[in-house]
């Protein structure tokens, strides 16, 4: 998981430093911090577990209890924050780091 964490501190940080540097020529620069998505990435690892032989519902289900929604996201509740960003209700959000993971970094 080190690459992983390293890389997304590094999203992290660059897109600040551009929001910081470019905000001010009309540039709005934000992240979006998505988690437990059930994405065509995940259900092909799900698919890799039982090919070989474990049962990938169990640990699903605890990571998905976990979640105050219960439940996994999926791609289009990523896409709807995304839009609002883009469009001019977004109008004064500037760096800003947008959680959008079902509750889990605040369980």
């Amino acid at each position: 998981m080190a690459h992983y964490n390293i890389t997304k501190a590094g999203v992290i940080a660059l897109s600040r430093s551009l929001a910081m540097e470019y905000g001010g020529k009309g540039f709005r620069v934000n992240v979006l911090l998505p988690g437990g998505i059930m994405t065509p990435g995940v259900e092909r690892f799900a698919k890799e577990l039982i090919e070989k032989g474990r049962d990938p519902t169990e640990s699903m289900q605890r990571f998905a209890a976990r979640l105050p929604l219960g439940r996994m996201g999926n791609p289009d509740e990523i896409a709807r924050i995304a839009l609002v960003l883009a469009s001019d209700l977004a109008i004064y959000v500037q760096g800003a780091l947008v959680t959008v993971d079902g509750g889990f970094l605040s369980a």
